[in-house]
């Protein structure tokens, strides 16, 4: 079974920064992809950003040049720079891991509140 916890989420003003850290542990021989959805009030739950085990990155157009994602496979952690904030990053953020050999997990989402 696997544990992940997240912290750093919050308010901020926009054009402010924040940064998302997601910590697993447990039985974890080791992990696949690792990264970060969204979802808004209202709104589908969407990708974020993802990073594979091998450091391959993707993100959605909307963060594309605003936001980083990076990983440590020792300390299994994978952490989101999220700069230049603005209204519509508004939401609850929540950490997945895709570990080998288990399913998918998800952390329990942190509030991310950007004010104008």
């Amino acid at each position: 079974q696997v544990q992940l916890v997240e912290s750093g989420g919050g308010l901020v003003q926009a054009g402010g920064s924040l940064r998302l850290s997601c910590a697993a542990s447990g039985s974890i021989f080791r992990i696949n992809s690792m990264g970060w959805y969204r979802q808004a009030p209202g709104k589908q739950r969407e990708l974020v950003a993802g990073i594979s085990s091998g450091g391959k990155t993707n993100y959605a157009d909307s963060v594309k040049g605003r936001f980083t994602i990076s990983r440590d496979n020792v300390k299994n952690t994978v952490l989101l720079q999220m700069n230049s904030l603005n209204s519509e990053d508004t939401a609850v953020y929540y950490c997945y891991v895709d570990p080998v050999g288990l399913p998918v997990d998800w952390g329990q989402g942190t509030q991310v509140t950007v004010s104008s």
